[in-house]
């Protein structure tokens, strides 16, 4: 993998360059649709490719692990062969599900023992084992395996996770480095800072996490909870320390705003399902702010989906049309809504590269987050 910075805007600490993979280039910042498991919800995988345009798509390895399997995944050739995807796709390394299935796992020294939300079987993931399975799933980017604490955390308990997240790494490291790819093009591992909201431990894992010289580093342990000024104050810290000449990735992030104060601070590289997620309930996001499709004042407005009349998706669609599916039950109203979502998260990722490119994102940021927040 390589990474190539291209613009610096003068006004903030955001920047545009272009991820070189063996499937494609991605051009930064780029937003990645969420396909857990190996589909982006309610949106055909051609759509995500030709009409949403996504440069990337996320799997996660604990899902696809339970599901198809490895052993499917390997036969029929790694991820890209078995969902027809041809462009790069990024792996979680089931760190999240640390986080997610407390109830479900028990962890130690040697890894994570989840108990199966299919069928109650249990399967330790060691980091060794973490990495032999993203190898079999075959991802450009792989994610070490680590520890994302909840919110709130006591200082105590996120000094020793952020250790442990750091010792699984040095293991990950070394079994990245016994391995090899199995199709036929080269993997890419990203280390994970942690250390919660305490700002010692945030710099003192993104030194480590620096001194790894990954291809790419990620920011975890965010978004979950922590107020939004929080987020920012420490991406803005990590992001001074984790290297320049590589990307950066703040994982599950998020609203709009969220992504473009965010990219202000140094961010290239972001997911989260929130497109798809929101757009399944009705609700759709616009350059003028947030629509809840379910509201009865939508019910007779035929006018395009996004105020400015911008397509993200077939122009043919009206708000009244698509109030209509949602109100009739019909799955294409999630359908369209997803797909939507994902489109204009792409639109918006790209104008902030093109505001970047120009030297005016600094200013077109401050205009945009004050609309993207804004109910209709």
């Amino acid at each position: 993998m390589d990474f190539r910075l291209t613009h610096t805007d003068p006004g903030s600490n955001a920047r545009a360059g272009v991820i070189t993979t063996a499937h494609g280039d991605i051009a930064t910042p780029v937003f990645m649709p969420v396909g857990t498991a190996g589909t982006v919800k309610a949106v055909h995988i051609r759509d995500v490719d030709t009409d949403v345009k996504a440069r990337i798509i996320l799997g996660n390895t604990y899902h696809l692990y339970l599901r198809p399997g490895t052993d499917v995944l390997r036969e029929a050739g790694g991820l890209h062969k078995f969902n027809g995807w041809t462009k790069p796709i990024l792996t979680d390394s089931g760190g999240y599900q640390v986080y997610s299935l407390t109830d479900r796992r028990k962890m130690q020294e040697e890894g994570v023992t989840f108990q199966s939300h299919i069928d109650g079987s249990r399967h330790l993931f060691s980091p060794e084992r973490v990495m032999d399975i993203q190898r079999e799933i075959g991802a450009d980017i792989i994610m070490a395996f680590d520890e994302c604490t909840p919110y709130p955390c006591d200082y105590d308990y996120a000094k020793r996770s952020m250790e442990l997240t750091h010792r699984w790494l040095d293991r990950c490291i070394l079994r990245f480095g016994e391995t090899q790819g199995l199709y036929g093009y080269e993997q890419a591992l990203f280390p994970i800072v942690q250390g919660s909201t305490y700002r010692d431990l945030r710099i003192q894992s993104a030194e480590k996490i620096a001194s790894c010289n990954g291809e790419g580093n990620a920011i975890g342990g965010l978004a979950v909870g922590e107020p939004a000024e929080t987020m920012y104050e420490l991406t803005e810290l990590v992001c001074g320390v984790l290297p320049k000449d590589k990307p950066r990735y703040l994982m599950g992030v998020g609203t709009p705003v969220n992504i473009l104060e965010s990219i202000a601070r140094g961010v290239d590289m972001f997911d989260c399902v929130m497109p798809t997620r929101n757009g399944r309930n009705g609700m759709i996001f616009t350059s003028e702010g947030i629509i809840n499709l379910k509201n009865l004042k939508w019910r007779a407005d035929f006018s395009p989906l996004d105020p400015n009349g911008r397509s993200f998706v077939d122009s043919a669609y009206s708000r009244a049309y698509l109030r209509h599916l949602f109100t009739a039950g019909e799955m294409l109203g999630p359908m369209i809504a997803s797909q939507h979502n994902i489109a204009f998260y792409l639109w918006l990722v790209d104008e902030a590269r093109k505001k970047i490119e120009e030297g005016t994102f600094a200013s077109w940021k401050e205009t945009m987050v004050k609309k993207l927040a804004q109910r209709l």
